[in-house]
């Protein structure tokens, strides 16, 4: 059965990659970018391939949550259903650190706009969906004052490692929160330095094939072996579901994280 399929980030990396693949299975795509030179580029790419899915794009600054409102919004009029959310978008390093609403934009971005976007777009989740959240092998404990964007400046790759670490806590929270009893959220790593614009510049290395990437992330929005698989953490660099760092199996500490997103959302 054909999908309408979510992916956020899909102008190039492992989005367009996993766009790539799903789209020459003829599933329909909604496809996010931020620049929208990019957004068009990554739909010639498509269409000028040998799939027969449809394909729409929108735009939205993820760093800023009023466009991440008005992307939910968009998608919840244009769409009465969606079957599959990969959340992708994920920021590294950038110029300013300091979003417009006063956030780290690794926190904003990687945390809090996926957060934000999934759960604006519950309603419109069809039966058996399934929400895929990019984690990573670099997880570090949360700062909550960092999560609210009151400690400022923080090494990068700190700030990232902090940040995936809170996605992962809220796709669990969210799974254990669901009571539909057959949506699946799912946090998973795509593989380690895998050829990227982010590890290009975050690294300065030419990475692992992309392709790593995008096999897991279709087996995770279509295959039977993530269908069970809701709250779980799937590591690609060992090729199994496994552990996340321990503060993710920390109810207390993944409600604290919860807390303080859906804080920053009311207050934002």
């Amino acid at each position: 059965m054909k999908k309408k399929i979510l992916i956020t980030g899909a102008t190039d990396g492992i989005g367009l990659e996993t766009a790539k693949r799903l789209h020459s299975e003829g599933h329909t795509l909604l496809l996010h970018g931020r620049n929208p030179e990019k957004l068009a580029a990554a739909e010639r790419q498509l269409t000028d391939g040998n799939g027969a899915g449809l394909i729409y794009t929108y735009m939205a600054d993820l760093a800023r949550l009023a466009e991440v409102r008005q992307l939910a919004e968009t998608l919840s009029q244009a769409h009465d259903h969606l079957d599959v959310i990969i959340n992708n978008a994920g920021v590294l390093r950038a110029p300013d650190t300091v979003t417009r609403d006063g956030l780290d934009v690794r926190f904003a971005v990687n945390t809090v706009a996926p957060y934000l976007l999934t759960q604006s777009l519950l309603p419109v989740l069809a039966p058996a969906a399934r929400v895929i959240n990019l984690s990573s092998a670099a997880q570090s404990p949360v700062e909550l004052d960092a999560l609210r964007g009151k400690k400022r400046f923080m090494d990068d790759m700190a700030a990232y490692a902090q940040s995936k670490l809170a996605l992962t806590m809220w796709t669990k929270a969210m799974a254990e929160a669901d009571t539909s009893g057959d949506r699946v959220f799912v946090a998973v790593n795509p593989g380690s330095l895998l050829g990227s614009k982010m590890v290009k510049e975050g690294f300065g290395i030419a990475g692992k094939s992309l392709s790593i990437g995008a096999d897991v992330l279709a087996r995770a929005a279509l295959s039977e072996e993530f269908a069970n698989a809701s709250g779980q953490y799937f590591d690609n660099d060992e090729g199994r579901f496994g552990s996340p760092h321990a503060d993710a199996l920390n109810a207390q500490k993944r409600q604290a994280v919860v807390a303080v997103i859906e804080e920053l959302i009311t207050e934002l």
